[in-house]
């Protein structure tokens, strides 16, 4: 087991059935507000008009087979029992897969996770497998399929950004169209598009605030409603066709195929969306657990979701010749004295399931961003307890102005339908392909279970798939569109990034220049400390030597910090920081590595300045090391016995009178408003070696931090293609000086900014 992973099975073993139980009913407004609204649009997005007009009741027996099985295979079987269970130490999603992969086989096309990075990120272990050893050796051997694997998961990722474009507008459209056929609909005949306006920019406007906000609403909104279509199914059923129980003989599929035969397949499409919101369930695994996402959809989502859909078969069995398109729709099917009370929950769960469905965006936004496939964005996080609810401004926007966009454009459920269904199908049939690869490489199960799953449930999505696609100019267009877009920009971001780091790799410059230059240049030694932010693990990056031979001087303490984002969702804050020397210990230069998972959270600047001068001050205080090694020490709060940092008037009440501390105090050359002290315990000794070192540190940090950060330009090196030209000079350089700062995403105060400029020919 990986030593990240302890943390996430210890607090599993520790839950009690009471916890279990919250979890699953808080999961109701987060994992399951999408895939408890779809009754409002299958049936509408379903029916052809030829099929409807039918004077029997076999397609409608059968589609209501259809959504039945789907439901059962898809995210019963397949979800719930199966994929559930490849968690990435507790976190779900198609990231999560593929960083899965990346741990049980060498798959390093991620530039914040290179081969050259492997021996001073040692600490983080990869599993390696012993069973399928030859697929694993052949994903190794072929630099073409670990590509292929990155784009794959790329396009699932895009497909998710798609979702969160697509499902508001059909959720919140759905939702409003009640509201036509509740009133007199000759004077209200196009109500519900600008009513579906209002409500998607009051949903995008609120994101700020965060979910934590108003989530003890979800919950109970979604229960209501669950409760609604549940009795409401149970009356149709009962008032209308007490033996539409009938229909889920999975013959009645056989029956409607053949009757309807390519109006029949092509009607799939519609049929597809009654399993939307169910990658949620995987998704959003990282807030709950296993066991309460499978309670709350075994016990309350899958049962009203069947009686719904039975419901409406039954009204639709009775009332199958219509005389509009709108009297397709659920609310027809609602008893008209409740229309408008159910209208309104009706709303609020579909700002429900729009809330989630951003905020998983949101969320697949900033993986890819950490991993270093996305150009690096705002990100805020809302709650100070969950790291998981986010805020991505520029995304947020960006979400609300396509949305409002696709549901002006299309004013329709079908076409919106065709739309939100490619998007959902094809995230399923890449978490589908990876997870193939997860039963053999990660499970250690045999290739012929991995081909099993690949057809069992690869062959249902594929046919839902081709379905889909073949509505392309009937809305099927706009998921492929948007997610042809995101992939040009992650893809060029992902290149360019990788092509970066490869530089900065090949002209480091060795330990011993940065030892022969003090001598040669006569180097001068200010005060304070200077942090030196890098991507690469060893030797001294190019910009620090661009930097000191056109400035001979630098601080009396430097370190050299990296940050590096590695393919698992949490670093465990005892493995967070790497510490070691760069030179001999009178020189005063250290190196940091950073780690975080792609999920965990940044802190401010000054809680960070504190862990890295605290970590430090820990590496000296634990004895010599030798040159080159690195040592994990962790944040200070997970050491039994660490250094501190604290104010002046809070060490002296906490030292007077007591021998188990010892204060060192720098050197009285200037007196700050506020003394930070070092705050040592008194065992074991300290040398008078390490004692030096830390009265120096001392001297450093209260002299002050700056940070010296590259401001790069890429360009493509001479002799390049024509093809790298465009990527590099035009579509990289493009997103780079449109995308954040790095001091931004690093949390670096400007006030304390030295930006290096620099080319890099690539």
């Amino acid at each position: 087991m990986d030593l990240e992973a302890s943390f996430y099975h210890n607090r599993v073993k520790k839950e009690s059935w009471r916890t279990i139980l919250t979890l699953a009913y808080q999961s109701l407004g987060v994992v399951y507000g999408d895939l408890s609204t779809s009754p409002l649009y299958v049936f509408k997005s379903t029916f052809a008009e030829d099929i409807l007009h039918s004077e029997t009741n076999e397609e409608i027996y059968g589609v209501l087979s259809f959504v039945f099985w789907t439901l059962t295979l898809v995210p019963l079987l397949k979800y719930v029992f199966i994929v559930l269970k490849a968690d990435d130490n507790g976190e779900g999603g198609t990231f999560a897969l593929y960083s899965l992969l990346c741990r049980h086989a060498k798959l390093n096309p991620l530039p914040s996770f290179q081969v050259a990075d492997d021996q001073e990120l040692s600490t983080y272990k990869k599993d390696i497998s012993t069973f399928g050893a030859k697929v694993k050796s052949t994903l190794e051997r072929y630099r073409v399929l670990q590509r292929f694997l990155l784009l794959l998961a790329l396009i699932g990722a895009c497909m998710v950004i798609g979702d969160g474009i697509l499902t508001p507008a059909i959720s919140v459209f759905s939702a409003v169209s009640g509201v036509e056929l509740s009133l007199a609909k000759e004077h209200h005949k196009y109500v519900e598009v600008p009513v579906a306006c209002i409500v998607l920019i009051a949903l995008f406007a609120l994101q700020h605030y965060g979910t934590h906000r108003v989530g003890f609403l979800f919950a109970p909104v979604v229960v209501a409603w669950l409760l609604c279509i549940s009795a409401i199914g149970v009356y149709n059923i009962l008032h209308w066709n007490p033996h539409v129980y009938r229909a889920l003989s999975p013959y009645y599929m056989y029956k409607f195929l053949k009757k309807t035969q390519t109006r029949g397949w092509m009607s799939l499409g519609g049929i597809l969306l009654c399993i939307t919101g169910s990658e949620a369930m995987f998704a959003d695994l990282g807030h709950f657990s296993q066991l309460s996402i499978m309670i709350a959809f075994t016990s309350i989502i899958y049962p009203s979701l069947i009686l719904a859909y039975m419901g409406q078969a039954a009204y639709l069995s009775r009332h199958h010749v219509m005389e509009s398109d709108y009297q397709i729709g659920f609310y027809v099917s609602v008893p008209e004295k409740l229309r408008w009370p159910v209208l309104v929950i009706a709303v609020l769960a579909a700002v429900v399931g729009s809330q989630a469905i951003i905020t998983g965006t949101f969320s697949i936004i900033k993986q890819c961003s950490a991993l270093g496939c996305f150009p690096r964005v705002k990100i805020l996080h809302t709650s100070s307890t969950i790291h998981g609810q986010i805020y991505i401004p520029e995304i947020n926007w960006t979400l609300m102005l396509l949305c409002l966009a696709f549901t002006i454009g299309f004013r329709d459920t079908k076409r919106m339908g065709n739309a939100a269904g490619l998007a959902i199908i094809t995230v399923m049939l890449v978490t589908t392909c990876l997870m193939s690869l997860v039963i053999v490489l990660c499970w250690h199960q045999s290739v012929l279970l991995a081909i099993c799953f690949v057809i069992i449930f690869g062959s249902i999505e594929a046919l839902y798939f081709s379905a889909s696609l073949i509505k392309f100019l009937e809305g099927a267009w706009v998921p492929i569109a948007m997610a042809f877009v995101f992939m040009i920009v992650m893809c060029i971001w992902h290149y360019g990034s990788l092509k970066k780091y490869e530089f900065d790799v090949h002209n480091k410059v060795s330990v011993d220049w940065l030892l022969q230059l003090c001598p040669s240049l006569g180097i001068v030694r200010v005060r304070g400390i200077g942090v030196i932010h890098t991507d690469v693990v060893s030797g001294i990056p190019a910009i620090f030597s661009h930097f000191v031979t056109n400035l001979p001087a630098f601080h009396q303490v430097l370190v050299f910090v990296c940050v590096k984002f590695v393919p698992t969702p949490h670093i465990r804050h005892e493995e967070r920081f790497l510490v070691g020397y760069v030179g001999p210990r009178e020189c005063h230069v250290y190196r940091c590595i950073v780690r975080y998972g792609y999920c965990d959270a940044h802190k401010d600047d000054s809680q960070f300045e504190d862990d890295l001068v605290c970590s430090i001050a820990e590496f000296i205080r634990t004895g010599n090391k030798d040159l080159g090694d690195m040592t994990v020490v962790g944040t200070p709060s997970t050491q039994a016995s660490t250094v501190e940092l604290r104010e002046d008037d809070e060490v002296k009440s906490d030292s007077v009178g007591t021998s188990e501390l010892r204060e060192i105090h720098a050197s009285p050359i200037t007196k700050p408003k506020k003394r930070v002290k070092f705050v040592i315990p008194e065992t074991p000794k300290i040398d008078r070696g390490a004692y030096e070192e830390l009265r120096v540190l001392m001297e450093a940090r209260e002299a002050g931090i700056a940070y010296i950060l590259g401001h790069y330009y890429v360009q493509a090196k001479q002799g390049s293609s024509l093809f790298r030209k465009v990527i590099i000079n035009y579509g990289y350089e493009f997103l780079r000086r449109n995308s954040r700062a790095i001091t931004y995403a690093l949390t670096v105060p400007h006030a304390s900014t030295l930006e290096v400029g620099m080319v890099y020919h690539i």
